[in-house]
């Protein structure tokens, strides 16, 4: 078994449960619904990214390769269309304070590197399954990002996000 990746798998289990605690940790502390959902959603998403890296982490230890019949699917983010709904339902667009960009801030930067960490795990590996598995986890992290910036947008200038999202180049021009 190759102990580094194993180590490496350490590393993103204790990662998610990081990420995890500090969304959960926003989302009770900030008053926009906005945040408040995008916080909740991600740190729903952390969760079953820990449990599918535990179960994976467990198996390969036990087996001593990368696990052939343990389901390792992740489940695609649904955090952009809970977004939606949220900002919909918000019949006052509001923009974030300090403490909500911070976080959001903060949020951008781990989530960039998460995203980059799986790339480089999906690079190391030199099966298909393990591949597909980091490729998908990296996917994720990177939709995360994007959502992240579109909520530090919404935070700075909400009539500018409403704008944008109205005419998103529908128009033509």
């Amino acid at each position: 078994m190759d102990q580094e990746r194993l180590s490496t798998l350490e590393v993103a289990l204790n990662n998610e449960m990081r990420e995890r605690e500090f969304y959960l940790k926003n989302a009770e502390r900030t008053t926009n619904p906005v945040g408040k959902a995008m916080f909740k959603q991600i740190a729903d998403e952390e969760l079953e990214h820990y449990n599918r890296l535990k179960q994976l982490h467990e198996s390969w230890q036990n087996q001593g390769k990368w696990p052939e019949s343990v389901p390792l699917v992740v489940a695609e983010s649904n955090l952009e269309n809970t977004m939606k709904d949220v900002i919909g339902q918000v019949e006052e667009a509001e923009p974030g304070d300090d403490d909500d960009l911070k976080a959001v801030r903060a949020a951008i930067g781990f989530e960039a590197e998460a995203g980059k960490f799986y790339e480089k795990l999906r690079d190391a590996s030199t099966e298909e399954k393990e591949k597909n598995f980091f490729a998908l986890m990296a996917k994720i992290e990177f939709e995360h990002l994007a959502s992240l910036k579109e909520t530090e947008e919404y935070f700075l200038n909400p009539a500018g996000w409403y704008q944008k999202m109205e005419h998103g180049g529908l128009d033509g021009a």
